[in-house]
């Protein structure tokens, strides 16, 4: 829970089978917002739509729903994401510009948002502190567990709550976002301050997080900040810990969000060091974990440098092969470039066999670092996607 906050998830019927498909979080009080969002040029009408109305800085909910991406629907698609907002509205007895809203599903298919007003009146009904679960189910589409962390946090003698849900097992790739993803706290901030500290927290969690390659078109991270906790963003030890309880669960969220990737096996962190700037750490992070032939081999549990290698000879930056290092874990595999041996490999195989490591590249030029998350390709992959839709 997190206080002056109450969420819920139902079941509206836009999905078969009595699956939560309709979410609400809805603060006590008006909440500084801020949010990020996809850079994809093919933006949902919800994406459009927050993205105007998060100017003023304030909200007071968040609709979602999952099933339908409301994307690629023209002038209706617009419309029917204003009607959603506009019957929270109308409920909560507020302006609907206080209003904002999330779609994620398929691509393409009108919205029934019929359906969904529908379903408004169950949907306040199942409001509690505690309804932030039956919300992370709500918003889930290929994802096989909700993903929700809540934490309090001291400062002193007084604490805030924090609480962070996720959802995202496909169309990931570092472009923004890659996903959902929903921030409550009850610290006071202006938005302004919340827009900078989460860009930051994005671009070292969700914006470092491989799964397929792919970016979608409704990518939405919001944080809702209502203050009633009494700690203030403006004073700078409480906006310190801040900072790092906020990026600590956007890590722990995006690191959530690859191990529950469509197929995944492995959650693998790919970890650059001695690069000559920590831009080109990130360049040769991000093409590692990319690669789909580095990404079989953590499938097939083949300790195959040589690919890993071959990616890092791609990512655009200066290298020298003689200078570079990789180890899985503990166990080095390259030294200066060269094969370790047999038993380096015997080692490094087992490591492979773990449902988590990391892979460590020192390429010895500079003193730039960077990490990012990634996964393994598997079978399931394909088969999830080949028939998504039916």
């Amino acid at each position: 829970m997190c206080q002056g906050f109450q969420a819920a998830g139902i079941h509206a019927g836009i999905k078969k089978n009595n699956i939560k498909d309709l979410g609400l979080i809805v603060s006590d009080v008006p909440a500084a917002v801020a949010g990020v969002f996809t850079k994809n040029q093919i933006k949902a009408a919800p994406v459009l739509l927050d993205m105007e109305r998060i100017q003023s800085g304030t909200c007071r909910a968040v609709i979602a729903n999952s099933g339908n991406a409301n994307c690629c629907n023209g002038e209706r698609g617009m419309e029917d994401a204003v009607r959603m907002a506009k019957a929270v509205a109308e409920k909560l007895g507020v302006p609907e510009e206080m209003v904002l809203v999330s779609s994620t599903g398929v691509i393409g298919q009108p919205l029934p948002v019929e359906t969904i007003e529908s379903g408004i009146p169950q949907l306040f009904d199942a409001l509690t502190p505690d309804g932030f679960s039956d919300f992370a189910e709500s918003i889930m589409t290929t994802d096989t567990k909700p993903k929700k962390l809540s934490r309090t946090v001291e400062v002193g003698k007084k604490s805030f709550f924090i609480t962070g849900i996720a959802k995202g097992a496909g169309m990931i790739r570092p472009d923004m976002a890659t996903m959902l993803c929903y921030v409550c706290t009850d610290v006071e901030a202006d938005s302004s301050v919340l827009k900078e500290l989460l860009t930051d927290a994005v671009n070292l969690s969700l914006s470092r997080i491989h799964i397929d390659g792919d970016t979608s078109t409704n990518d939405t991270v919001l944080i809702l900040a209502n203050g009633m906790s009494g700690l203030s963003l403006n004073d700078a030890p409480v906006r310190d810990v801040f900072k790092d309880a906020l990026e600590g669960m956007l890590i722990e969220l995006a690191r959530m969000v690859v191990k529950d990737g469509e197929g995944v096996t492995k959650l693998v962190e790919i970890k650059i060091n001695g690069a000559a700037s920590d831009d080109d750490a990130e360049k040769m992070a991000d093409t590692v974990a990319h690669s789909s032939l580095v990404k079989t081999a953590f499938f097939g549990e083949d300790a195959n440098w040589g690919r890993i290698i071959g990616a890092l000879g791609r990512a655009g930056v200066s290298l020298n092969q003689d200078t570079i290092d990789i180890s899985f874990n503990d166990i080095m595999l390259v030294k200066n470039g060269l094969w370790c041996g047999a038993d380096a490999e015997v080692k490094a195989t087992k490591v492979m066999k773990l449902s988590d490591f990391a892979v460590k590249i020192d390429v010895h030029l500079g003193t730039g670092t960077a990490s990012c998350w990634t996964c393994d390709f598997s079978i399931d992959y394909v088969k999830i996607n080949a028939d998504y839709r039916s």
